[in-house]
C-alpha cells in the first residue's frame, strides 16, 4: 500500500461510506485500502504517490479509447466552453442516434439515459408495457443493474443456497428489497438448454421478456454455448416474450454490433452503457419501432434531467468515429490485443505450472480463474470451483509489479485501443513473477 493512499483512505472512512462511492472500489473488493489514482494517460494509470500501472480494468470497460485520448480531450475542451448541459433537444443527439441506428440493424429508435442500471429499468418497464405481461425471466449470476426487481442471484453464493438447477432459490442480493419487488422475477440456470425450455413452458405465456447478457460478464468471462442465445431468442418468439439482450458490458467492446453481431442475434430490446460514453455517463435503450413507440407521450414513462448529456454525446460520437474508422480497425485492434493477452496469460500459467490457473475470454474481454476445472460454464461452476481469495491475492501482488486489474474475480479485464504489444509482454512478465512468488 502506498502511504498517500492509506492516508486518503483513513480520511475517506470518516466522510464516505467505506471511504469510496461504490463497493467495487473499496475494502469489500480490495480487502483493505484501495489504491487512490490521480490521473490516467493512454493505457496507464498513475496513483497519488506517482506510481504507474498498465491498466487492464479501463474503468470497468468504459474506455475503449483508453485514458485522455487526444480526440476526447479536444472535443470536451471545445464543448465545455460552450456550456455543460442544457436539458434541451440537441443536434448532436440526433447525429449520434443516426449513427447508432445505422450501425445496429435490430434497432430502429433509441432513447438515451445515463447509466446501464437506468437504461435497464426503462427496458423492463417498456417490455411490460408493450406486452401487458408482468414476469421477467433472468439468469443466475447475470447483473442488470441494482434495480430491486432484478437484483436477485447476481452475487456469488454458497452451493448450499443454490437450490435445484430446475428451480433455483431466488435470493435478493441486498437488504431493503421487499419481496413483492421480485415476486414476478423468474431465475433460471444459464447455458442450460433444458432449463430455459422448462422455464418457458411454465412461465413463457406470462413473461414480458427474457433478459440475458450476451457473454456472462458478472462472473468473470463466461461465453455462451454454441447456439444457446439463438435458442433463447427462438423460445421468446414462440411464447410471445420479448428477447432483451443486455449489452451494457459487451456493447462496443466485442464487436461494432456487440453480441448481437457476434452471435447472429435479432433482439427485440437492447441496452448499452459503459463503453458507449467513452468515459462519460451515457447509456441507451434501443429496439424496433413498434416497441420503442411505447415511450411516446409517456405511455411508458422515462424522464431524466441529465438524459442525453451534451458532453457525453460529443464523446460518444468521437468514440464511434474512432473505432469505426478504416473499416472498423479499432474493433479489430482491441480484439487482437485482448486475445493475445489471454493467450500470453495461458502460456505463462502452463510454463509456471505452480497454480491451477485458467484464462477465459471473448475478443477484448478476458479473466483469470484459479480453478481445477478446464472450463467455467455458469454461475454454479464459478461459485463452486473458482478460488476468489487467491485471485485477489494475485491481483494485489500485481499492483506492486505495475499492473492494475480489479481484485474481484467476478469482474474481468479488457484491452483498449491504446494498449501495446509491450504492455502485454510487461504484464506477462509480472504475472510470471507473481505466480512464482505466490504460496
Amino acid at each position: 500500500m502506498t502511504n498517500t493512499s492509506q492516508s486518503l483512505f483513513e480520511r475517506g472512512m470518516k466522510v464516505l461510506v467505506e471511504g469510496v462511492s461504490s463497493a467495487s472500489r473499496g475494502p469489500a473488493t480490495f480487502g483493505g485500502a484501495p489504491r487512490y489514482m490521480s490521473h490516467g494517460q493512454g493505457a496507464r494509470l498513475y496513483d497519488v504517490d506517482g506510481r504507474d500501472y498498465v491498466d487492464w480494468m479501463m474503468a470497468f470497460g468504459a474506455l475503449p479509447l483508453g485514458h485522455a485520448h487526444p480526440k476526447v480531450v479536444e472535443v470536451v475542451a471545445r464543448e465545455v466552453a460552450r456550456g455543460t448541459h442544457f436539458a434541451t433537444a440537441l443536434e448532436v443527439e440526433v447525429e449520434v442516434a443516426e449513427m447508432l441506428v445505422g450501425l445496429l440493424p435490430h434497432v430502429d429508435k433509441v432513447r438515451f439515459a445515463n447509466t446501464g442500471t437506468e437504461a435497464a429499468m426503462g427496458a423492463f418497464r417498456l417490455a411490460r408495457g408493450h406486452t401487458g405481461r408482468r414476469k421477467i425471466i433472468k439468469f443466475e449470476g447475470h447483473y442488470h443493474g441494482w434495480w430491486d426487481a432484478v437484483l436477485v442471484n447476481t452475487n456469488p453464493l454458497p452451493p448450499t443456497m443454490f437450490g435445484h438447477p430446475n428451480d433455483p432459490v431466488r435470493i435478493p442480493d441486498s437488504s431493503g428489497i421487499p419481496e413483492e419487488a421480485w415476486k414476478d422475477t423468474i431465475v433460471v440456470r444459464w447455458n442450460d438448454f433444458d432449463a430455459i425450455e422448462r422455464a418457458m413452458k411454465i412461465h413463457g405465456a406470462e413473461a414480458a421478456c427474457v433478459v440475458t447478457e450476451g457473454v456472462m460478464s458478472n462472473m468473470g468471462v463466461i461465453p455462451p454455448k454454441p447456439g444457446y442465445l439463438k435458442h433463447i431468442q427462438d423460445l421468446c418468439r414462440q411464447y410471445g416474450a420479448l428477447f432483451y439482450l443486455d449489452e451494457t458490458v459487451t456493447g462496443f467492446r466485442l464487436a461494432a454490433g456487440g453480441c448481437a453481431e457476434l452471435y447472429g442475434l435479432e433482439p427485440d430490446i437492447v441496452t448499452y452503457g459503459k463503453a458507449l460514453g467513452g468515459g462519460l455517463p451515457m447509456a441507451m435503450i434501443g429496439g424496433r419501432d413498434e416497441i420503442m413507440a411505447g415511450l411516446e407521450w409517456g405511455k411508458v414513462l422515462h424522464f431524466g434531467t441529465h438524459n442525453a448529456g451534451r458532453l457525453a454525446l460529443h464523446v460518444t460520437k468521437v468514440m464511434l468515429e474512432t473505432m469505426l474508422a478504416d473499416n472498423q480497425a479499432g474493433f479489430a485492434r482491441i480484439k487482437h490485443l485482448g486475445q493475445k493477452m489471454a493467450a500470453e496469460l495461458e502460456r505463462v500459467a502452463k510454463t509456471s505450472n505452480r497454480h491451477a490457473m485458467r484464462v477465459q475470454g471473448v475478443n477484448s474481454m478476458f479473466q483469470v480463474f484459479f480453478t481445477e476445472k478446464e472450463e467455467i460454464n455458469d454461475f454454479r461452476d464459478f461459485c463452486t470451483h473458482v478460488d476468489r481469495v487467491k485471485f485477489r491475492n494475485f491481483v494485489l501482488r500485481l499492483f506492486d509489479k505495475g499492473v492494475y486489474m480489479n481484485p474481484s474475480a467476478t469482474l474481468h479485464s479488457l484491452s483498449s485501443l491504446v494498449h501495446t504489444e509491450a504492455d502485454i509482454s510487461f504484464t506477462a512478465k509480472a504475472v510470471a513473477e507473481v505466480l512464482e512468488e505466490m504460496p
